[in-house]
Parts: structure tokens; sequence; C-alpha cells
């Protein structure tokens, strides 16, 4: 058996942009997708703090800091200015989940204010950046 633990996240980053007529997908700052341990074309769910909103698609990287934007479909899910939680999950055997979970904040900008890191089965975290 294996469970899903939480591997990243976004924390109440702000949408920049949104594009509708896009193949699909959120475009975020290839500097918060590292930070977060995000790769592109990963699987995310995104949840819109704004107005309640949730969904999944998938992560690809911008080359504008910065930038977090809703394209295609999920452009209909929000408004520039929105706060979003970005999160993926790793699947773990729970007897050795062996992740570090990785929780990016942000200021109202999309700079990165602190990266947090926690140890699956750790109740403390260890802080960084």
């Amino acid at each position: 058996m294996k469970i899903a633990l939480l591997k990243s996240k976004l924390h109440r980053v702000r949408c920049t942009r949104k594009e509708l007529a896009y193949e699909g997908s959120l475009a975020v700052d290839r500097g918060l997708m590292d930070a977060a341990g995000l790769l592109p074309f990963e699987r995310i769910e995104v949840f819109n703090v704004t107005n309640g909103e949730r969904w999944s698609t998938y992560i690809i990287p911008s080359e504008t800091p910065g930038e977090v934007a809703l394209n295609g479909a999920a452009a209909r899910k929000g408004e520039v200015g929105d706060e979003l939680i970005v999160v993926s999950y790793a699947w773990v055997d729970p007897s050795h989940p062996q992740l570090e979970t990785r929780i990016v904040l942000v200021d109202e900008t999309n700079r990165i204010r602190e990266v947090r890191t926690y140890r699956a089965g750790e109740h403390g975290s260890s802080l960084s950046g």
C-alpha cells in the first residue's frame, strides 16, 4: 500500500496573467518551481483562495519573474490578482516515507520570502532560504 503525501506547495501566489486561447496548464516562474521542487509537466492541484475554485492540471515553467498564469480552460477559474495555492503530492510507502516536503511562501509580487522544508514523519520543520 502507498499513501499520497504533500510534496510541494506554492502558498498564496497571485495570478498575474490569464490566456484562454492557450493549450492549457498553469505557467509559473521557473524560480518558484525550482524552490518548490516542481517539475515541468508535473500534475498539480490548484486551489483559488479568492473564489474557492479547485482543479487539477499540469505545470509549465515561465521565464518571466513572478509570473503565475492561468492558461486554457483554467483561465475561466480565476482572475488576475486572485490568490492561489498550488500543490503536488507523491505516493510513498507509509512505513518508509522518505519524502521532503517544500512549502514556498511569497510576497505580494510572487517573490520568495521563505522556503520551509519538512521531512515525512516529523512534526517539526527545518527552515531554509
